[in-house]
């Protein structure tokens, strides 16, 4: 499809194909942790939480800069070959942390990756930081406070994601007070393994955006909510239908979403668990959804409107769609 694409939804470690991962052991002389790939030679996962032993597992080989640069570098890449001219990348502070990384060597990495793919394709991209609620306020705070304490030109946005059922997000209000003061942009995952109070919670965080959000078509209420305060919903169909949110496309309510108003970008998640990308999300919503060449331009349209970036890049981006 030859419509301009542009992603707001993807985290960094999860974009990883299993070769890759591969790679980035055998250079780290370290060893895939046993039952990470399937007999396919692909992630080998059966349901939610064996998808999150699996991607730990994964993820651990991850140890130095150089690996979040080819990571960020060969994915953005591939995008770029899709058509994609716009990613933001979802970056874990927590994660890079644990490697061992400083945050400098951490942002230096990915911003080498941004440049390296610019140089190579013209892709733009820049990264939002996120934090992790099942490891606490007090941890959140922390992830918050060195975002701003060091800040980065690429590091625009502010976010969280893990358990949103165990955690409500009012226990993370300070962390994203932190991150608004300093200009950060704001999202929050939130109505993907909990209701529509999970997406009430987000909202009241002050975010112009929310990771997945689909569990809103649940409440009437909620959507007009959304639809009227023009909050974006980065909507990943494929990841919600693999992982057993939704029984298949069909009962997929982004198409309910949009006529209903709401604001909807395109994500691919974690893409090579589902053998998803971004050029697959966008031939998703025209094959299942219904979407034509003009509803697709207005997708990209909506990301490039709600992404945290520079007003004049995004208006060169625009002017691309």
């Amino acid at each position: 499809m030859t419509v301009a694409k542009a992603e707001l939804h993807v985290h960094v470690e999860g974009a990883a194909p299993p070769a890759l991962i591969r790679r980035i052991a055998a250079r780290n002389r370290v060893r895939v942790p046993d039952g990470v790939f399937g007999a396919d030679g692909g992630f080998r996962w059966r349901d939610f939480l064996d998808f999150l032993d699996t991607y730990d597992g994964a993820t651990s080989v991850i140890r130095t800069g150089e690996d979040y640069r080819d990571i960020v570098f060969e994915y953005l890449v591939a995008c770029a070959a899709e058509g994609a001219i716009y990613v933001e990348l979802t970056a874990s502070a927590d994660h890079a942390a644990n490697a061992g990384l400083s945050d400098a060597e951490h942002l230096a990495a990915l911003a080498q990756g941004i440049d390296d793919a610019r140089a190579q394709t013209g892709i733009e991209a820049r990264v939002v930081m996120s934090c992790v609620r099942h490891f606490g306020p007090e941890k959140a705070r922390e992830v918050a406070r060195r975002t701003v304490a060091a800040p980065h030109p690429y590091v625009t946005g502010f976010g969280m994601g893990g358990d949103e059922a165990a955690h409500p997000a009012a226990r993370f209000a300070e962390a994203f007070a932190i991150a608004r003061e300093a200009g950060l942009g704001l999202t929050v995952h939130a109505g993907e393994w909990a209701g529509p109070e999970s997406v009430r919670e987000g909202l009241a965080l002050g975010v112009s955006r929310i990771g997945h959000g689909v569990r809103a078509a649940e409440d009437p209420e909620l959507v007009r909510e959304l639809a009227d305060r023009g909050t974006v919903l980065e909507v990943c169909p494929t990841s919600n239908v693999v992982l057993g949110l939704y029984p298949s496309y069909a009962e997929h309510p982004l198409p309910a979403l949009r006529a209903a108003g709401i604001r909807v970008t395109l994500g691919s998640d974690d893409p090579p668990y589902w053998h998803a990308s971004i050029g697959s999300e966008y031939d998703v919503a025209a094959e299942h959804f219904g979407l034509d060449e003009a509803a697709l331009r207005d997708v990209t349209r909506t990301a490039l409107s709600a992404a945290f970036v520079e007003q004049d890049v995004r208006r060169r981006l625009l002017d691309l769609v």
